[in-house]
């Protein structure tokens, strides 16, 4: 099947990320969320990448003119019952993914893949809410996705190697470079080696060890990093990494290696997320 539109289920940093994607890729995209300021909000972060992208001579006005116009905003996910590919990049709540996978799965047609940008879930749980689990693959871009050159694609338990094949040609007619997680493990690969780094970085400086300005500093300049990991979190959502923490806790035998530090919790009750709320773990975030 010739894959013409996708739909992306989403609307925030991640989903408008990978709507931009797809549409610079050619493609048609109907981008959902659940109120029309988030639709809005991700139009707008879309048009004021590519309008960037266009002042450093990336991409011409026509260029981008055309990208736009390309993505669909919208808020009824009906509209995306005809699309020929899926992509959801809700927020990490198990039960929302698999409420928007049944929905899905009841609205398109038998042969479309239905893909998850979960971070670290299982994709084979997300699947078990559908009736086609082969057609079900993880599809994990990294933050922010017009960047950023990696997605790893994971099988589910039942996901087909056809599915596997079709999400592999749509993340390289992205221009992005896939890795296949052949196992549904949490975390998969990237954050599965990235969050044991975050929280000795929270426990060093926790224990009064160093600041966080000075972690980053030496992790840039020792391991050639190009981020820092607080600088890391601050970009992504602390809240995110305290997701995941919880998350690999309950899923991997409860090791106490996965057991949030206290001050990665007291971020997250004062509320200081990182960039999405105008300060995480620096002031003001970087």
């Amino acid at each position: 099947m010739e894959i013409k539109t996708i739909g992306v289920v989403g609307a925030g940093a991640m989903g408008s990320g990978i709507a931009q994607v797809a549409a610079t890729a050619g493609y048609q995209v109907i981008m959902r969320d659940i109120e029309d300021r988030f639709v809005e909000k991700g139009m707008s972060g879309i048009d004021k990448f590519l309008t960037k992208s266009v002042q450093k001579g990336k991409v011409t006005e026509d260029q981008k003119k055309e990208i736009m116009g390309r993505i669909k905003g919208t808020t009824n996910l009906e509209d995306l019952k005809n699309v020929d590919y899926a992509i959801e990049a809700v927020i990490e709540n198990l039960d929302l993914k698999k409420e928007v996978f049944k929905a899905l799965d009841g609205m398109c047609r038998p042969e479309v893949v239905l893909t998850s940008n979960t971070s670290s879930m299982s994709i084979t749980e997300i699947a078990s809410a559908t009736n086609r689990p082969d057609k079900v693959a993880g599809m994990h871009f990294f933050n922010p996705a017009p960047i950023m050159r990696l997605v790893e694609i994971i099988h589910g338990f039942n996901t087909s190697d056809e599915t596997i094949k079709v999400v592999f040609d749509v993340t390289k007619k992205m221009g992005k470079d896939p890795v296949e997680v052949k196992k549904d493990s949490p975390g998969f690969i990237v954050n599965r080696i990235m969050i044991p780094h975050m929280l000795e970085a929270i426990k060093i400086v926790e224990e009064g060890i160093a600041t966080p300005e000075d972690v980053d500093k030496a992790v840039k300049l020792g391991l050639n990093y190009p981020m820092g990991p607080f600088e890391l979190m601050d970009l992504t959502g602390i809240d995110i990494a305290y997701h995941v923490t919880e998350y690999f806790f309950k899923e991997l035998n409860k090791e106490l290696k996965w057991v949030s530090p206290n001050l990665l919790k007291t971020m997250i009750r004062s509320g200081r997320l990182g960039k999405k709320t105008g300060a995480g773990w620096y002031g003001e975030s970087k």
